[in-house]
Parts: structure tokens; sequence; C-alpha cells
């Protein structure tokens, strides 16, 4: 079985999740009840023709101008030069008017989760 992309959206009250190709929808207050969801949606859906689905049957797709939306904390251009990115590309991604290629998008949510990574082990001096 080929993987079942699931398309992720950011909304004000969590995140929510539906299959491109298949009648599934779901729902979560965080990524992690997401998934779980998405699991457990996705085997509902299939549970009629004896698959079941794990972690690693599902892609997760995320639309970048609604992530740098929602994420508005996340600065654009200080984005832009920490991973050598031309600023106006990544704005002109970030705004919909060019859609990134799979490397550049790798390079984005590459220099994304570094930030993140560092920021989850941030500690400050009391």
């Amino acid at each position: 079985m080929r993987k079942i992309e699931m398309v992720v959206e950011r909304t004000n009250t969590g995140y929510n999740a539906y299959a491109s190709k298949y009648a599934v929808f779901t729902v979560g207050n965080d990524f992690p009840e997401l998934k779980s969801n998405m699991l457990e949606a996705l085997n509902l859906y299939f549970e009629d023709e004896g698959k079941t689905i794990t972690e690693k049957d599902i892609k997760v797709s995320l639309d970048l101008p609604q992530f740098f939306e929602f994420y508005k904390v996340i600065n654009a251009k200080a984005l832009s030069q920490r991973i050598g990115m031309n600023q106006s590309l990544l704005a002109q991604y970030i705004k919909g008017i060019k859609k990134p290629s799979a490397i550049q998008t790798r390079r984005i949510l590459k220099g994304v989760q570094q930030l993140g990574k560092e920021l989850a082990e941030m500690q400050f001096l009391l």
C-alpha cells in the first residue's frame, strides 16, 4: 500500500486533517492527539478491507503559507538568513505567490525544526 497523504491544517482551536484520496477527516487539540486520531480514523475506514494502518503508512502534508500565517512569531526575514534563502523568495512562498519545490520545502522545514529544537533545549538563568 502506498502512503496515505493526510493534509494537516492548524486552526484557532487545534488541528484538523483530511485524507487527500479517501473520505477520512479528523481533528485534535494538539499534534500528538491529531496523529492518534488520524490512525483511528484511517483504521476505521479500512476496517472492512482488513487493512491495518500504522504511522509509517501516513504521509503528513502541511500548507506552507498557512503554517506561517498561524505561526506569525516566526520571523521570515530572520529564517531566510538562517537557512541561506533569498528573503524575497521565502516571502513569495509564504504568501502563496510561488510554490516551493520539494527541495526548498525540506530546506525551510529543516530550518524551522532546528529553531524549534534550539528553543526546546533553551534554559534561562534564574
